[in-house]
């Protein structure tokens, strides 16, 4: 669970007793790793991994729909999800309207029943996050990853959707509009229920430059994400994205958007660039790097990494969360020595 007082300090520049530092072992690390090596790695980092409890036996865990090698899925929205490992989200092969002929018949899926990638039981979600209330933790909560861009990517395919763009082709509103009032009842349900952050997951970057061009993204993109932000940003409700890739053309537009914090790829983007741009004024969770040091650099550069993030980014006053997704291939001295450095460096200032 996330401390609720110390994160919202730390997004409002409140001087947080320390940063706060999220570590995500992802399902299918389950399978590459020696189990009983990653269970020690979390018992003795109790700061990052505090509810963790040893499991009894082999630890399965339950992969996602769309993360389960040699079983096709088909998702909400009727696109065909495939993957070639356990545990790591596929990729979308078949696109429902590949061919706008297709457009007349096809329907939303119900909000009411799910999230677009899967069920959801309102009243369930309901009691899940009264107990976290009554905890005293932070509820997040949010609209499925890939909530509007890549979900008309998924609809469309890439190629057509971006044709789609260019051509202004008239059926393109209808669909964004389609996708936007789905998004739009689960941002109000979540917001009716009671959250704190509301999260809206979206990569639109690639290793270099955007996925989307500037002007497209402010035609067609953007006033969907503000109309989808405003029910949140007017009840005070702190409003976060993540996004993976290079965000350089595009970042200025989501913060005028009305993204309070930004989830941002550090050597992708630039610590010096996010450091230049956007220490001390808007909080920034900085998603370590997983392509270059903290698979190829020893224990010592991965602590100089982190240390070096902190004293760039950070400031006393807040405005810096660090987060590590681990997935397969990372030696696991290289593990330790992260979560040595996230749980040591957190208390920096």
């Amino acid at each position: 669970m996330i401390n609720k007082i110390n994160y919202q300090k730390a997004v409002r520049f409140e001087r947080p007793d320390y940063i706060p530092m999220t570590f995500h072992i992802n399902d299918a690390c389950w399978e590459h790793y020696p189990q009983e090596e990653l269970f020690e790695l979390m018992e003795t980092h109790k700061f990052l991994f505090p509810d963790f409890k040893r499991p009894k036996g082999v630890y399965k865990p339950v992969f996602a729909n769309c993360a389960r090698k040699n079983e096709p899925f088909v998702d909400d929205w009727g696109c065909l999800w495939e993957t070639s490992m356990d545990g790591i989200t596929g990729t979308v092969t078949k696109h429902p309207l590949a061919d706008w002929g297709a457009f007349t018949d096809y329907k939303a899926p119900d909000p009411t029943k799910c999230m677009g990638i899967g069920k959801i039981d309102w009243n369930k979600a309901a009691e899940d996050i009264r107990r976290i209330k009554e905890n005293g933790d932070l509820v997040y909560r949010g609209l499925r990853h890939g909530h509007t861009f890549l979900q008309l990517c998924d609809i469309r395919g890439y190629q057509n959707l971006i044709f789609d763009m260019v051509d202004n082709h008239p059926n393109l509103v209808k669909l964004i509009d389609m996708v936007e009032e789905f998004n739009s009842y689960i941002v109000n349900k979540y917001l009716e229920i009671g959250v704190d952050v509301m999260g809206y997951a979206e990569d639109l970057g690639m290793q270099k430059g955007p996925m989307i061009s500037p002007d497209y993204f402010k035609q067609y993109i953007k006033p969907s994400y503000e109309r989808l932000m405003k029910p949140a940003r007017d009840k005070g409700v702190i409003v976060h994205m993540h996004s993976d890739g290079d965000l350089h053309d595009l970042i200025d537009d989501l913060i005028d958007g009305g993204v309070e914090v930004i989830n941002m790829q550090d050597n992708t983007n630039g610590v010096d660039w996010i450091a230049d741009k956007f220490a001390g004024k808007v909080c920034i969770e900085l998603d370590i790097d997983r392509q270059f040091i903290t698979p190829n650099g020893t224990p010592k550069e991965v602590d100089t990494l982190i240390r070096e993030e902190v004293e760039k980014i950070g400031r006393k006053e807040g405005g810096l969360m660090m987060i590590y997704g681990l997935y397969p291939g990372i030696p696991l001295e290289n593990v330790k020595a992260l979560m040595d450095a996230m749980e040591k460096y957190a208390f920096y200032y």
